[in-house]
């Protein structure tokens, strides 16, 4: 009954988290790539237009993959990539809390990276990969029984 619980808790989690990401990747797609690029530069981000395409791409296609629950740990790594970005490149002169603080994109980042690393088993990583997990665990002990 628990685990049932925490897979649910999981599962929300993971479209919580998903859906704050996407809205910030629609916007900037949105606004354009070249928009988003040009945003970057003014922020003195390196190679802007890379980091434009992989923050659109970790928090569009990224979320759609994290509700769906596929290669959830690579993209619990990009939201942590685009929030560690994020704090140090707009957040972090404005402090943890307050008018533009970096409490939120903390939280966020390090939400994803936890639940990336363990989303539940109501995800298509679980049901593509678990069976191969499960059997690999049973040959590697009925080998050190023998």
């Amino acid at each position: 009954m628990f685990a049932r619980v925490k897979d649910v808790a999981a599962l929300v989690g993971r479209i919580g988290i998903a859906v704050v990401f996407f809205a910030h990747g629609l916007q900037k797609w949105n606004n354009g790539v070249d928009a988003t690029a040009a945003m970057f530069e003014n922020m003195g981000l390196p190679l802007p237009t890379v980091a434009a395409l992989f923050t659109i791409a970790v928090e569009i296609l990224g979320s759609i993959a994290f509700v769906l629950g596929i290669a959830m740990p690579l993209v619990g790594i990009g939201y942590a990539i685009v929030g560690v970005g994020a704090i140090f490149a707009v957040h972090l002169d404005n402090g943890l809390t307050g008018q533009g603080g970096y409490e939120l994109v903390l939280v966020l980042a390090l939400a994803g990276l936890a639940v990336g690393f363990n989303g539940g088993r109501f995800s298509l990583d679980h049901v593509l990969f678990a069976r191969k997990r499960e059997s690999t665990g049973a040959e590697r002990l009925s080998a050190q029984t023998a």
